[in-house]
């Protein structure tokens, strides 16, 4: 991990395109502005973390979905032996 020390005003750049500015120390809180292309994705650890729960969530079907697809599967005819 990097570990810098920033006042307010000043910035650190990420990458060549990812700008993090310290807008202001109050107390034990920092307020940062990031500025980045929207095609990179900024979330907050914690948003981030409900977004991949939700991801995954979506991405698993459940067990009464997966019972519900064997369900209306069609039956496959019988082999013929005739041909085999």
């Amino acid at each position: 991990m990097l570990v810098l020390t920033r006042h307010a005003n000043q910035s650190i750049m990420i990458g060549n395109e990812v700008v993090v500015t310290v807008l202001e120390v109050r107390g034990d809180q920092v307020r940062l502005g990031i500025r980045a292309p929207r095609e990179i994705a900024v979330h907050r650890d914690e948003v981030f973390a409900e977004l991949q729960k939700a991801n995954r969530s979506a991405a698993s079907p459940s067990d009464v979905a997966l019972a519900t697809l064997r369900d209306i599967r069609p039956t496959p005819p019988p082999k013929d032996k005739s041909q085999q």
